[in-house]
């Protein structure tokens, strides 16, 4: 599978973000955009159909929050799953990987340090 993350902030103070239009314009499987930066955070779009990879974050917590679709969130020995209108905080250093078996949007908000593909890819 392959990723197109763009870690660009696309969005400055005080301008509209609108989620909506870009997760329409999203044509690839699985897209991920840097919206804005909030203090030392950013947040992020995700438009997903497919898996991600295993890996975890070794110093940044993850959150996850389902805007469309379902999102399963696979950690090691359980899944959880998301819902429209439901999120996950997965912390710093746990192993984990992201799953839409249907085109899925999410917001996720985390460091801005944080490396999209994850600090430690981990064989799954």
């Amino acid at each position: 599978m392959q990723y197109d993350i763009r870690t660009d902030v696309k969005y400055g103070p005080l301008e509209i973000i609108d989620v909506g239009r870009l997760a329409d314009e999203c044509t690839v499987p699985w897209w991920n955009q840097t919206l804005c930066r909030v203090n030392d955070c950013v947040m992020r779009l995700g438009v997903f159909e497919g898996e991600f990879h295993w890996h975890s974050h070794e110093r940044e917590d993850e959150v996850f929050f389902v805007l469309d679709g379902k999102l399963f969130v696979d950690l090691d020995g359980r899944t959880i799953e998301l819902a429209r209108r439901q999120g996950v905080l997965v912390p710093r250093g746990v192993r984990h990987r992201t799953r839409a078996q249907v085109r899925t949007v999410v917001l996720m908000v985390e460091a801005a340090t944080v490396v999209p593909t994850g600090d430690v890819p981990a064989a799954g």
